[in-house]
């Protein structure tokens, strides 16, 4: 049985509240769970230490027992300093998509033909 330490949502319609729980990974996200083991307020200010309250003991056991957390769990983890996470980097991310590279090079192209006209 792979496991999983995950989000389960809570909370009203645009007020969400989140559950650290273990489940199965086949479970679905606000299903069946193992055990909880914290919870998330997002709507909390990022430096309100309610925001964030993890069960470091019992996230451990799970850990050690081969549970595998989610990215945005393993965040929390980390803050905590419960886990590490490896940063990420994409540098593909940040150039612009193909239409706008064509778009640029047409523009550039059109104001080099205007600077060839003006000599």
């Amino acid at each position: 049985m792979s496991l999983k330490i995950r989000l389960a949502r809570g909370g009203s319609k645009k007020r969400p509240y989140y559950t650290v729980v273990v489940a199965d990974a086949r479970s679905p996200r606000d299903g069946r769970f193992l055990e909880k083991l914290g919870s998330w307020n997002p709507m909390l200010a990022k430096d309100n230490e309610k925001r964030v309250e993890l069960n470091e003991d019992r996230i451990k056991h799970w850990l050690a027992n081969g549970a595998q957390p989610t990215d945005r769990v393993l965040r929390f983890l980390a803050e905590a300093g419960i886990a590490t996470r490896d940063a990420k980097n994409n540098p593909e991310k940040a150039k612009p998509g193909k239409r706008a590279q064509e778009r640029a090079a047409e523009k550039a192209q059109k104001a080099a033909d205007a600077a060839a006209a003006a000599e």
